[in-house]
């Protein structure tokens, strides 16, 4: 029998269940196991979803989700930690509570997710501003896609150089290093900016032409997470989630009529699992 991997690093991620299994928890989880890492989750919505849209939302209430991480860190702990679908003031305030509270405090990856795929607002305008106020000043990095910039920087972004633009001005809003996706733009390159104090680092890659995007935001996010509980620098840590994403893309099984999931087996070694048998 194949000796097994032992799993590196310990990420929490405070996020939404999506139904389809394409993205939220349930792709945070795939992702962050596919690269070696071990999954911790606490639940802040529950969402009846498919590759088509969002059919509805279930909140799972704030002091609730308090408890999940609460009841993890305290006993398996996290090297690092991730957010994805917050959904609301109260909860966003709830999760900045209990990263205040850390000593030492891991480093926090904050994907802001407020619009999913199908068009369904995921975070209200509202708790925008508490977003910004509580939870980003614990940001080690913030992941935002090129409509979430738009809001979070307050500007139109239609091309690399606003891209640019829209980078350095989140910058001031007291987060160490801001991943912008470029994905939402036009062209046969995916670029993504990479924007901290010491300068801007590009990422391209090249576009795959397919409808199974659904969840790239939440892997992405996840497997710089488990990079960094892994010991990986910022750098290194993007670059293998950006070749992870790319890879899980363009070997996407084909699932649902819409935006379908991805391939986060894609480092899953059919033999070894053989040899287990």
């Amino acid at each position: 029998m194949t000796k097994p991997t032992l799993l590196r690093g310990r990420v929490l991620v405070v996020a939404g269940s999506d139904s389809g299994g394409g993205a939220g928890i349930q792709a945070d989880i795939k992702a962050i196991t596919a690269l070696g890492a071990y999954a911790t989750t606490a639940i802040t919505a529950l969402t009846a979803q498919d590759t088509l849209r969002v059919h509805g939302i279930h909140p799972v209430p704030p002091s609730f989700v308090r408890a999940q991480m609460v009841a993890v860190l305290s006993d398996i702990g996290a090297d690092a930690i991730k957010t994805g679908m917050l959904g609301d003031a109260q909860t966003i305030e709830a999760v900045a509570g209990v990263l205040a509270a850390q000593n030492p405090k891991p480093p926090l990856v904050l994907d802001p997710v407020m619009i999913a795929k199908g068009g369904t607002r995921l975070l209200p305008e509202d708790a925008l501003a508490t977003l910004k106020r509580v939870l980003l000043p614990h940001a080690s990095l913030l992941t935002p896609n090129v409509p979430e910039a738009e809001e979070l920087a307050g500007m139109e972004i239609v091309d690399i150089a606003s891209m640019h633009h829209a980078a350095e001005a989140m910058l001031t809003l007291g987060v160490p290093a801001v991943l912008l996706k470029g994905g939402h733009l036009p062209g046969d390159e995916v670029v993504d900016l990479l924007a901290t104090e010491a300068g801007t680092q590009t990422f391209a890659s090249p576009r795959i032409a397919t409808r199974h995007t659904h969840g790239t935001g939440c892997t992405l996010a996840s497997a710089i997470a488990a990079g960094l509980a892994q010991g990986l620098d910022l750098i290194d840590a993007v670059r293998r989630a950006r070749a992870f994403v790319h890879a899980a893309i363009a070997t996407a099984p084909g699932f649902g009529a819409g935006h379908g999931p991805l391939n986060h087996a894609i480092t899953v070694d059919p033999s070894r699992i053989a040899a287990l048998a």
